[in-house]
């Protein structure tokens, strides 16, 4: 079960970033599929584990970007990814804690959107900042 399919309106033409993207994309879908399947609660927790530790080091990545080229909005979209890790450790912890229904179709329809949604919006405001700088 494909969640997101990629597609060229989800690329910044920044590689790195680009490329966090997919891998994004690609364990959302993962994720979605173990739900889809109903696979123990041990799968969903390496699944979803493994895609919020993968989305901290695409924030920190991205993070570091704004850092080294004093991008203006820095600040705010810090905090946008602030909420989503927020949100994302909040489903881990009530995973964790035995409640493997956390991970319903409402919340994979929230990452699904959050996700696409920050690509094309908070995402593509930063893209032609840091591509006149040289980030690749």
């Amino acid at each position: 079960m494909s969640l997101i399919e990629w597609n060229d309106s989800l690329k910044l033409g920044i590689p790195s970033i680009d490329k966090d993207h997919q891998t994004l994309v690609r364990m959302l879908n993962d994720l979605a599929d173990a739900v889809a399947q109903s696979r123990s609660q041990a799968v969903l927790e390496k699944v979803l584990g493994g895609l919020v530790n993968y989305t901290k080091t695409h924030f920190a990545r991205e993070e570091k970007f704004f850092a080294q080229h004093g991008y203006p909005q820095e600040a705010a979209h810090k905090r946008e990814h602030a909420a989503l890790t927020e949100k994302a450790l909040a489903v881990q912890t009530k995973l964790k804690n035995g409640n493997a229904t956390v991970l319903g179709m409402e919340v994979l329809a929230f990452l699904k959107d959050w996700l696409v949604n920050h690509i094309q919006g908070s995402d593509a405001k930063y893209a032609p900042f840091l591509r006149e700088r040289g980030v690749q």
